[in-house]
């Protein structure tokens, strides 16, 4: 009997960008550009692609569409030969590919390959995407995503896929409630929330300093736009935080300091889900039902289960 190969299907270097559906992509489109502070490198009538100040051609993908919702994790490999590689450890494991592995014809190019998960999020391997020439770092803006929270009916479950099927490693558990995985040094690019349905929860986005952090916060209040949860700074992962939502009622958070991992020294840990573990510095306060109501969002059927995406200009 044919058995599938050992270990993940890819080593995977980091999160590269998030898409997100909406039926108002015009006025996300601006409150990520004009008050997050990312920029546009590419636009068409139903999409635009953000960068951040990084070299990542874009960390955001934001598409027209008749409802709210997740598009795609895109996590980055170091080569073409090893998105051929992972498409075969899938096939092998049963997981067949949506799309490739083949070139992807979006803007900033590149050569991946999509799957979808247990719970149909879509995740996508790309090697090979255009760079874009980082900006300076002195502005208050994002230099990129560094992570998703997703919302999940099986936590454990969706664990078990996302380190064995794509190689992430467990950093910290909150209780039995969130747990906290890495693929790189960053203490977690992925985090998984037990809720009642699969739904996203928040994205973040690095800001190069607690400093940049704070003049973040500064800008947005000049835009009349204040945290609806923060600032603090988390026990896991020991990163500074500030939430807010954009036009469609998604979750966006500025974040700082991410704990950084060694991987032969460092021992995953069990939170306790208590005030003082969740904000360090005693600043924020609890988490709003607002708030609340906003990271555990509506079921998400992923966008695979219903027509293309439309432009919706609303």
């Amino acid at each position: 009997m044919h058995q599938p190969p050992p270990g993940p299907v890819a080593r995977l270097r980091s999160l590269r960008y998030v898409e997100l559906h909406t039926p108002a992509l015009t006025r996300a489109a601006d409150f990520y550009q004009e008050v997050w502070g990312l920029e546009t490198v590419e636009s068409d009538h139903g999409a635009h692609w953000l960068r951040g100040t990084g070299d990542e051609h874009h960390v955001l993908h934001l598409t027209g569409a008749d409802r709210v919702g997740l598009g795609r994790i895109a996590f980055a490999v170091a080569t073409p030969a090893e998105v051929d590689e992972a498409a075969r450890r899938l096939t092998a494991r049963g997981i067949v590919p949506v799309f490739g592995p083949a070139p992807l014809e979006q803007a900033g190019g590149g050569y991946g390959l999509r799957f979808t998960d247990p719970e149909h999020r879509l995740i996508e391997i790309s090697a090979q995407v255009e760079a874009v020439t980082p900006r300076g770092r002195d502005a208050a803006v994002p230099v990129g995503v560094t992570h998703a929270v997703l919302n999940t009916t099986d936590i454990d479950a969706s664990v078990a896929f996302y380190c064995d099927v794509l190689g992430l490693r467990v950093s910290d558990w909150s209780e039995h409630r969130m747990a906290f995985l890495r693929c790189n040094a960053d203490h977690h690019c992925i985090a998984f929330n037990q809720a009642e349905w699969a739904s996203l929860n928040h994205v973040a986005y690095e800001m190069t300093s607690v400093d940049h952090f704070m003049r973040g916060l500064g800008r947005l209040r000049h835009h009349g736009i204040t945290p609806q949860w923060g600032p603090g700074r988390h026990g896991p992962g020991n990163n500074t935080f500030s939430y807010f939502t954009d036009p469609s009622g998604l979750v966006c958070e500025y974040t700082s300091e991410v704990a950084q991992v060694v991987e032969d020294r460092w021992i995953a840990r069990v939170w306790r889900r208590v005030p003082e573990l969740s904000d360090l510095w005693g600043t924020a306060g609890p988490p709003s039902q607002e708030i609340r109501c906003h990271m555990a969002g509506s079921p998400d059927p992923g966008p695979l289960s219903s027509a293309a995406p439309v432009e919706v200009q609303a």
